[in-house]
């Protein structure tokens, strides 16, 4: 049996190293290192891809969630809503540009933002509303959209975790995630289900005026070369990494399907477990499965994460600790809030492996072995 991986990027690339190869080569022959061609092929594919209007890309996912804010005009003390219950980049940017970050509870099924608790926590100063679609699950985006259209308030859909993901209206109209809102973002890390092979990141929306200002933050505030009209910063794709992302943004459905099939054999192997609660599929979306977590009760999670260790098992807690319970607010003096389901989330998640070289060999002996444990 091939070493376990949470994610196996090295097998994956062996599979489309000959095109890899011949694009990185034709980028190094070119010299063309800072937006060369493959930069706008990209944007372009991805724009048909995810069928938005404008795609920019950037350095990395957190670049993408700041120039979004910067883009919006908000300012220090506007008040973001995001949940707790996320990567800490998200309240991390919230913070940097001196806003001010409130955080919600999360649906105890998808573990995204919860409708209600969204719209409990809206005031005067509230501007803006970021959304995770965490795991590769989609937050309730028709519920959200009707609160933010209602008091006027942007969203930025932090998209990292579900590129590719299609959301489903009542009316049956389809949209992918992370062109819904006002504003969309990824990220391309290498372990993303779109990742390159290095830091990138995008930001989507089909607002024109949107569009020219985030490119002009983007690129140091400038619309001309030399003339700079906004405050703003230096986050580029690189051309190696369009490049690969050009390649693999071909995969990209094909990769959303083996991911589906290894949760397809988890659900089925962990199905009618008391102490096991699978992945909620949402019937409002097509799960994605950036993280296969699990939602464990009456089991160690950590003595269970020791086990698989000690079985060539990798496996992950994501996240520990939620952004409310960060020290890096403390100086904010943000009022205590009290989020029973996110604390509850964070000691009973653990997240298997997941990704598109999974075979069953694989699949079966890590589903043994969480049993194994859970059942001694």
């Amino acid at each position: 049996m091939r070493a376990i991986q949470m994610v196996d990027l090295k097998t994956q690339y062996q599979k489309i190293k000959t095109e890899i190869d011949t694009a990185v080569i034709d980028v190094l022959e070119s010299s063309a290192f800072i937006n060369g061609k493959p930069v706008q092929q990209f944007a372009e594919n991805l724009s048909e891809y995810l069928d938005v209007k404008h795609v920019i890309p950037c350095a990395n996912g957190t670049d993408a969630l700041q120039i979004a804010m910067m883009a919006l005009g908000l300012q220090p003390g506007d008040e973001v809503i995001t949940p707790s219950f996320t990567y800490i980049a998200t309240t991390e940017v919230v913070a940097l540009l001196r806003l001010k970050p409130v955080f919600v509870e999360v649906d105890a099924k998808t573990f995204c933002m919860g409708s209600e608790s969204l719209r409990k926590a809206i005031t005067p100063k509230t501007k803006a509303i970021v959304p995770v679609h965490l795991y590769g699950q989609a937050a309730n985006m028709e519920a959200i959209m009707e609160i933010a259209n209602e008091h006027n308030l942007a969203v930025i859909e932090d998209n990292a975790q579900a590129i590719g993901s299609d959301y489903i209206f009542k009316d049956g109209t389809k949209k992918k995630t992370g062109t819904i809102g006002t504003i969309g973002t990824t990220s391309f890390f290498p372990s993303k289900n779109l990742g390159g092979y290095g830091d990138g990141g995008a930001i989507f929306t089909n607002d024109d005026a949107l569009a020219a200002q985030m490119k002009m933050v983007a690129n140091h505030g400038q619309s001309k070369r030399y003339y700079h009209d906004v405050v703003g910063c230096n986050s580029r794709l690189d051309t190696v990494q369009a490049a690969i992302l050009n390649i693999k943004l071909r995969e990209l459905d094909n990769y959303i399907a083996a991911r589906r099939k290894a949760a397809d054999y988890y659900d089925a192997a962990f199905a009618n477990n008391p102490k096991i609660t699978t992945p909620y599929r949402a019937p409002y979306t097509n799960h994605v499965f950036h993280q296969y977590t699990l939602v464990l009760e009456g089991v160690n999670r950590d003595g269970l994460n020791e086990y698989l260790a000690l079985k060539q098992i990798p496996s992950m807690i994501y996240y520990p600790v939620p952004g409310h319970k960060q020290k890096m607010f403390d100086s904010f003096n943000l009022p205590d809030v009290e989020l029973a389901t996110t604390d509850w989330l964070t000691e009973r998640v653990i997240s298997l492996p997941i990704h598109t070289e999974l075979d069953e060999e694989q699949l079966s002996y890590i589903t043994s072995s969480v049993l194994e444990y859970i059942n001694q």
